[in-house]
């Protein structure tokens, strides 16, 4: 997974920078605030001046006059990058009245399939009012005629309960043995690790997965295809940010590769659509029907705005308000599903939940 950084600017007093090292104010205030009424919050899964911290910074600007006009938006942070925490505190100690919303990180969503202890939530109680969605493409050094050779791929990885999980299993998916490098995080040690020739393959996701895709053919690196995403019929389908490749899917059926056993199936769709997310902003389970429509209102106000589109596009995120829970609904996985992916880990990588 590669990162870059992105300027978003015109949102409240100063503009926002979303870009590591820079710190956001702790609050976004109304410009008159009503102080008989209760203050709005946002619940930041992720530590302060991180990526999750900017998009909820931008999230909270942006909600502000369709949403709380004369209150407050307070941000709250907690926990660390991968969400945890955070998320722990939405399903445990937020109550569902509206008044509190979360953005998280697909990091937290992968810790809850793969069984982290940590984990105290669910995933499919949340409901989504906002999704920041990219693509997630497979760039392998050689392109498809790579996949025909007998030698395992060494995929750059950061580790098992990471996205990059989400390669593992598209390479199971195509018959193709692996033998990921883990520990490489971050787009310089993934970059130097290709450019060395010590890796054959990364799945990029996050910001700008074009450029960097482009970045990696100067050594040798070719976009094979997406993950895809899953239609409303539990189809998958072409990604429609890179509509011009063709899905893992499509390319493992041409070659003629068995199909992954349905539970693990359902497994992989689950972890291939937690790699697209960057940041989903979500409500507690229960919150009533009017409250979340406001919310998904608002945040359609927010991802109108000129400088949140602005920042997107650079980043190559596409911001979305009605997609948000189709591209979540893979997320709720049956307990067979979730057994499979473990078993897969832990037969595979010698990988249990510590």
């Amino acid at each position: 997974m590669m990162r870059r950084r992105v300027v978003l600017g015109g949102l409240g007093m100063a503009g926002l920078m979303l870009r590591d090292g820079i710190a956001a104010p702790p609050m976004v205030i109304a410009d008159q605030v009503d102080r008989t009424m209760p203050d709005y919050a946002i619940l930041v899964c992720g530590p302060h001046g991180g990526r999750i911290d900017r998009w909820s910074l931008a999230f909270a600007q942006g909600i502000r006059g369709a949403l709380s006009p004369h209150r407050a938006i307070q941000l709250q942070r907690v926990g660390g990058e991968d969400g945890v925490t955070g998320a722990n505190r939405l399903q445990t100690m937020v109550v569902p009245d509206g008044r509190t919303a979360a953005v998280l990180p697909n990091e937290a969503i992968i810790a809850f399939l793969t069984g982290d202890p940590r984990v105290h939530f669910q995933p499919g109680d949340w409901i989504p009012i906002m999704a920041g969605v990219t693509a997630a493409v497979l760039v392998v050094r050689g392109g498809l005629p790579r996949l025909a050779d007998a030698a395992p791929i060494r995929l750059a990885a950061a580790s098992p309960e990471s996205p990059d999980l989400a390669a593992l299993l598209a390479f199971q998916r195509l018959g193709v043995s692996t033998a990921p490098i883990f520990g490489l995080r971050g787009a310089t040690a993934i970059a130097r690790a290709f450019a060395a020739g010590e890796a054959d393959a990364v799945l990029l996701t996050g910001e700008d997965v074009p450029a960097d895709a482009a970045s990696l053919s100067a050594y040798g690196g070719v976009a094979i295809g997406t993950l895809g995403v899953v239609d409303e019929r539990d189809r998958v389908m072409a990604d429609p940010l890179m509509n011009d490749l063709p899905t893992i899917h499509a390319i493992a059926e041409k070659r003629g590769g068995a199909p992954l056993p349905p539970a693990l199936e359902q497994a992989y769709r689950a972890v291939a659509a937690a790699s697209r997310i960057d940041f989903m902003a979500v409500l507690p389970h229960l919150t009533t029907p009017t409250t979340v429509a406001a919310w998904r209102q608002a945040a359609e106000s927010a991802g109108d705005m000129q400088a949140m589109q602005a920042a997107a596009a650079a980043s190559a995120i596409s911001l979305t308000v009605t997609g948000a829970a189709a591209a979540a609904a893979p997320f709720d996985v049956a307990a067979d599903g979730l057994l499979a992916l473990r078993q897969f880990l832990f037969q595979h990588f010698g990988w249990h939940p510590s």
